[in-house]
């Protein structure tokens, strides 16, 4: 998915070089898709990487668990309603796949202190877009707003538990998210890569049966928190 991203970027920056060079810029450019934003409704796709960690909160006072974190990837598509010049409504549902790995203290086996946490979610986040002046081919833009996400790997129905060395979550959770972002219109199609936060705001995990299990009794809530970096195109 990597190369992917990086070859389709490598085109757009060829294919886009001389255009830069004699219109981005300038002192007077060449406006692309000067009318492409006033539509009502477009649509468009984006590709992209995350990383999933975990804001986990105590009932008393110890050794964290460490949340060993990878980098995933995201895919999804985009509709976005034009309420305002600057402001717009955008719908961007898509799935995203993650991969944390909690180190859990006070083990002496790596079974007991490792546990794999493997998410497929299906994301659904509705955003305020709040564009800025266009410069050029350029336009910044700040979004936020919220989100519902389904972990199809929560693993919430499963009868065995960590003893089993089974994790649990639950299968929906809300969030807030906040970002930020450029379009870049070239001669056919807007790109706009973008960076944002997920935050989640509720407790997702699932307790084990024992009530005094050592991997879950002492936690007060675990709330998903990530980094999205999405390339989207228009």
């Amino acid at each position: 998915m990597k190369k992917i991203v990086l070859l389709i970027l490598l085109i757009i920056a060829i294919k886009g070089n001389a255009q830069f060079n004699k219109g981005m810029f300038s002192k007077n450019p060449i406006l692309n898709l000067e009318n492409f934003q006033k539509q009502r409704v477009y649509f468009g796709y984006y590709l992209g990487f995350n990383s999933f960690d975990y804001k986990i909160d105590y009932k008393t006072v110890g050794p964290d668990i460490q949340t060993i974190k990878t980098t995933g990837f995201n895919v999804g598509v985009v509709g976005d309603l034009r309420l305002h010049e600057y402001i717009s409504l955008r719908f961007e549902p898509g799935l995203y796949y993650s991969k944390r790995n909690l180190q859990y203290p006070g083990f002496t086996n790596e079974i007991d202190a490792i546990r794999e946490v493997n998410s497929t979610y299906i994301h659904f986040p509705l955003l305020v877009k709040l564009m800025g002046l266009r410069a050029g081919n350029v336009r910044p833009y700040v979004l936020g707003g919220l989100s519902a996400t389904l972990n199809l790997s929560s693993n919430e129905k499963a009868q065995d538990d960590n003893l089993e060395q089974k994790f649990r979550v639950k299968s929906w959770t809300t969030n807030y998210e906040l970002g930020l972002g450029i379009d870049i219109f070239t001669e056919y199609f807007i790109f706009s890569p973008s960076v944002r936060g997920v935050f989640g705001l509720g407790d997702e995990l699932v307790r084990d049966k024992d009530p005094n299990s050592p991997w879950t009794s002492n936690i007060e809530s675990i709330k998903n928190r990530a980094i999205l970096v999405n390339f989207t195109f228009h």
